[in-house]
C-alpha cells in the first residue's frame, strides 16, 4: 500500500502530574512512586512499538487501504474467527499514533491506514525501560514473548495457552508476577493496603484467598497484617489455587516464612459452586482476590459464591487491573488476549461488554447486581483518569450485611 510515512512520536517522560499524588494519600507514597509512573509509561509506549510491530507482521497494512472490520481482517488473512479480539486491540492502540483511523456504523467498528508509521525501535525503549529499574526486565519479556506468538495463535497453529502456558512461558509469568516487579506489583500493594484497612474492627480473622497463584499477592497481605498488629487475630487463612504448580510454589515458601500461623492450601475452581468445593457459607471475614475475577467465565455467579462466604460484615476486596475508559486499550492486555482463560467469558452489555479488564463504573454495577449492598472503589479511579488516564491499579470492595448496631 503506498501510503505517505509517519514519523515516530519522540517518547520522553517527565515527572509525574502533582495533582495525582493528591489523590493517592490514603496509600504510602513509596508504592506510586516516579520510578512507577516513568516504567508505566515506558509500557505504554512498548505495546504501542509492539502494535506497530504487529502490523507488519500480520500483514494487516496490505489489507486496511480500505476500510475493514477485525471480523473481516480474520476472514481475509485466514485467522481464527476469535483473533478478532486482539485485532482490536492493535488497531485501536494504533489509533494513538494517527496511522490508523477509526470508524463504527451500527455498532460495528472498522478501520483504516492514514499512513504508514515508523520502524518501530524495541532496543533503544527496553534499553531506556532497564535504565528506569532493572527489574522492568520481567514485563517487557513478556510482553515480547507473547508478541512472539500473534501470527501462529492467529492462524490456530497453535494456542495461547500452549504457549504462553508452556514450559518457554511459565518462568516469564513467574518473574512477571513476583514482588520485585514494579509495574504488577502495585497491583497486590493497592489490593493488600484495601484489604488490611476493612479488617482492623474484626476481633479474630477469617480469611479465604481465591487464585493465589504462586503467593505474591498473599505475600504482601500478610506483611501488612503483621505492620498492622493484626496476625494474632488471625484463626485461619485458607490460600487456594487451581495450578498445582503454582500452589506447590506459594506453599513451601510461606509456610517456611510463617511456620506459626494457622494457613492452609487447597484448590478451588472460582467457576464451580464454591460450597461443593470445601468452603461453606457465611465462614470468612475476608474474601480475597488479586487479578482474578476478571477471568470468570460467570462473573455474577463467582460474585455471589464469594458473597456466600461471607460472614455478616465481611468484605470482598479484589485487587484489578481496571480499565479507566470504555475500550481504552492497555499495555497488560497484550499478554492475555490471546488466553482462552482471558477471552473464553460470558459476556453482558451492562457489566461486561467485552472479555477482559472492567471499567470502575462497570465493576459497581457488577457488585450490585451481585447483591452487595456496599461498594468501595480505592483509589479514585475515575478521578484519578482526568489527570493521569494510565493508571490502571484499583480495589474493588463489597461488604456483605453489615452488622447491625
Amino acid at each position: 500500500m503506498n501510503a505517505p510515512l509517519l514519523d515516530a512520536p519522540k517518547f520522553e517522560t517527565g515527572l509525574s502530574d502533582p495533582r495525582l499524588a493528591e489523590c493517592l494519600t490514603e496509600f504510602p507514597p513509596a508504592i506510586f512512586s516516579e520510578h512507577l509512573y516513568q516504567s508505566i509509561e515506558l509500557m505504554e509506549r512498548y505495546s504501542i512499538e509492539l502494535a506497530v510491530d504487529l502490523l507488519g507482521q500480520l500483514n494487516l497494512a496490505d489489507q486496511l487501504g480500505t476500510w475493514r472490520s477485525p471480523d473481516e481482517l480474520c476472514s481475509v488473512l485466514g485467522f481464527q474467527p476469535r483473533f478478532r479480539l486482539p485485532l482490536h486491540w492493535i488497531l485501536t492502540r494504533l489509533i494513538e499514533t494517527g496511522c490508523v483511523e477509526i470508524q463504527s456504523d451500527r455498532g460495528t467498528r472498522s478501520y483504516r491506514l492514514r499512513k504508514m508509521p515508523w520502524q518501530p525501535d524495541l532496543r533503544r525503549l527496553r534499553a531506556l525501560a532497564l535504565n528506569i529499574d532493572p527489574k522492568n526486565a520481567a514485563t517487557l519479556d513478556l510482553l515480547d514473548h507473547a508478541a512472539s506468538l500473534y501470527g501462529i495463535v492467529a492462524t490456530g497453529e497453535k494456542s495461547g495457552d500452549q504457549n504462553l502456558l508452556g514450559p518457554q512461558g511459565v518462568p516469564l509469568w513467574l518473574n512477571y508476577f513476583h514482588n520485585e516487579n514494579l509495574t504488577y506489583a502495585v497491583n497486590n500493594w493497592v489490593g493488600g493496603i484495601a484489604a488490611a484497612d476493612r479488617l482492623y474492627s474484626q476481633p479474630t480473622l477469617r480469611l479465604l484467598e481465591i487464585g493465589a497463584g504462586t503467593g505474591s499477592a498473599t505475600e504482601i497481605l500478610l506483611r501488612l497484617l503483621g505492620e498492622g498488629d493484626l496476625l494474632p487475630r488471625l484463626e485461619r487463612y485458607v490460600v487456594t489455587e487451581p495450578n498445582a504448580y503454582f500452589r506447590r510454589c506459594n506453599q513451601r515458601k510461606l509456610a517456611a516464612q510463617y511456620p506459626n500461623l494457622p494457613l492452609e492450601w487447597m484448590a478451588v475452581d472460582l467457576d464451580l459452586p464454591w460450597s461443593e468445593q470445601g468452603i461453606a457459607s457465611g465462614e470468612f471475614d475476608l474474601v480475597y482476590a488479586v487479578n482474578v475475577m476478571h477471568i470468570s467465565k460467570n462473573l455474577l455467579f463467582s460474585l455471589k459464591e464469594a458473597r456466600a462466604a461471607l460472614a455478616a460484615g465481611g468484605w470482598l476486596v479484589i485487587g484489578e487491573c481496571v480499565r479507566p475508559y470504555d475500550d481504552q486499550p492497555m499495555y497488560p492486555e497484550l499478554m492475555f488476549q490471546i488466553l482462552d482463560s482471558f477471552t473464553n467469558v460470558k459476556t453482558d452489555p451492562e457489566i461486561r461488554p467485552n472479555p477482559g479488564f472492567l471499567t470502575a463504573k462497570q465493576w459497581r454495577r457488577a457488585f450490585s447486581r451481585a447483591d452487595f449492598p456496599r461498594t468501595e472503589i480505592a483509589p479514585d479511579i475515575e478521578r484519578i483518569r482526568e489527570i493521569y488516564p494510565h493508571f490502571f491499579t484499583g480495589a474493588i470492595c463489597g461488604q456483605s450485611t453489615e452488622i447491625a448496631e
